[in-house]
């Protein structure tokens, strides 16, 4: 349960690692609506309502899949029925198409780890703007808090199944930020190099020297390698794929010199052209089928330029500052998963409860978060997957600061 409270921003705020950093992260349990259980209800500014849930069946009983529907006046326009999950990432967010859309990501079956990013605008008549495939689960925010959205996933169309490797044996898939620029959409992954210094470090950290001479003298295929003890191969194949998940941080960040560096250092070199082919082979057959250019790099820090951050709780006390500063429309919770409801826990528990104050950037997502009080990991933990449709300054979606009152994880 949670509930406002008015407040000033105090103190110092923890930046929320938004990005699913593993799959395991972004399961049916951060999902707006998942076999069936679920629902939300949204309307906008234009008089478009979205609405997800279980349909109704004729008995009256509700079924165990999900679908979407977009109503305005007395039409509607359904966006998906029957799916195993739906979840709404985005509602009246500004991503650059002229008008505010909503963002939908859908996934028509339990077994497919692929799920379609399906963007509508929330103009009257709504229209489908764009559709992304190839994404294990995808995420918008705005990352650098500067006003500019980011669509962060993982290229898992383009590495399930390669080398013949199960896609859960793969700790880091190579992950992308995308980013619509003048309704066109652009790969910008390579402005976060950071974020894959950061992945790289890890699977270097995880490498062990002896498994990694034993990989560089095999063919690189493991072909036979059925025939060797059960722990020798387990060893292989992992430092195979950590050595995938190294290259692939180089060259999704747009490193692609690196890349190849790093892999004849690690890799067999009898195989290396053959594996260097497959890996841009299977780069080609993924996300990058889908985008209409590639941002060249990094842009510098000193050209970055923070956006405003509004104020969704303080009342106006004359001061033309805070009239600037204060927001007209509160943000609204789309999804506030790990949170606990009064049904979970005893009626005594309730009054356990935390304060939060937020920073919502203006696609509603989270950007950092300060526990007022005693310090809870599982909150902030559970705080990466909130959405909120965002507040709004003159009909636009701003950032903005949001305090609020929770039951948080037992």
């Amino acid at each position: 349960m949670t509930r406002p409270l008015k407040g000033r921003l105090i103190g110092m705020f923890l930046l929320v690692p938004f990005l699913c950093a593993l799959p395991s992260l972004c399961e049916p349990g951060n999902v707006v609506c998942s076999g069936g259980f679920g629902i939300f209800y949204g309307d906008s500014t234009t008089g478009v309502a979205l609405s997800v849930g279980p349909p109704k069946q004729q008995s009256g009983l509700a079924d165990r899949a999900c679908q979407a529907k977009l109503s305005w006046d007395t039409q509607e326009l359904l966006l998906a029925s029957g799916a195993a999950q739906v979840d709404v990432d985005l509602m009246g967010v500004d991503l650059g198409f002229g008008s505010l859309v909503t963002a939908l990501q859908i996934k028509q079956t339990d077994a497919d780890p692929q799920m379609t990013y399906e963007i509508y605008s929330l103009a009257k008549p709504p229209r489908k703007l764009r559709t992304i495939a190839g994404g294990d689960f995808l995420r918008a925010a705005d990352t650098n808090l500067d006003g500019r959205v980011e669509i962060w996933t993982h290229d898992v169309g383009a590495v399930s199944g390669f080398e013949d490797l199960r896609l859960d044996a793969i700790n880091f898939p190579p992950q992308m930020a995308l980013r619509f620029q003048d309704q066109r959409l652009m790969d910008v992954s390579a402005e976060f190099p950071t974020r894959y210094d950061d992945q790289i470090a890890t699977v270097r950290a995880q490498l062990d020297a002896n498994e990694l001479e034993e990989f560089k003298n095999s063919d690189g295929k493991l072909s036979g390698s059925y025939l060797l003890p059960v722990e020798e191969l387990e060893g292989l194949l992992k430092t195979k794929i950590g050595v995938l998940e190294i290259v692939w941080g180089y060259l999704y960040s747009g490193r692609e010199e690196e890349a190849w560096r790093e892999l004849a250092a690690m890799w067999p070199a009898s195989d290396f052209e053959r594996i260097r082919a497959a890996i841009l082979d299977a780069r080609a057959r993924g996300i990058r089928r889908e985008v209409d250019g590639v941002s060249s790099g990094a842009v510098p820090a000193r050209r970055r330029k923070r956006t405003d951050i509004y104020d969704a709780l303080t009342e106006n006390h004359g001061s033309d500052e805070l009239k600037i500063l204060q927001i007209d429309t509160q943000p609204r919770a789309i999804f506030l998963g790990g949170m606990v409801t009064p049904a979970e826990v005893p009626a005594a528990s309730l009054n356990l409860e935390a304060v939060v104050d937020l920073v919502l950037d203006a696609a509603g997502k989270v950007w950092s978060i300060k526990i007022v009080g005693q310090p809870n990991r599982a909150l902030i933990d559970a705080s990466a997957q909130w959405k909120f449709v965002p507040g709004r300054k003159r009909g636009h979606p701003v950032a903005c600061h949001l305090r609020m009152e929770v039951a948080p994880p037992q």
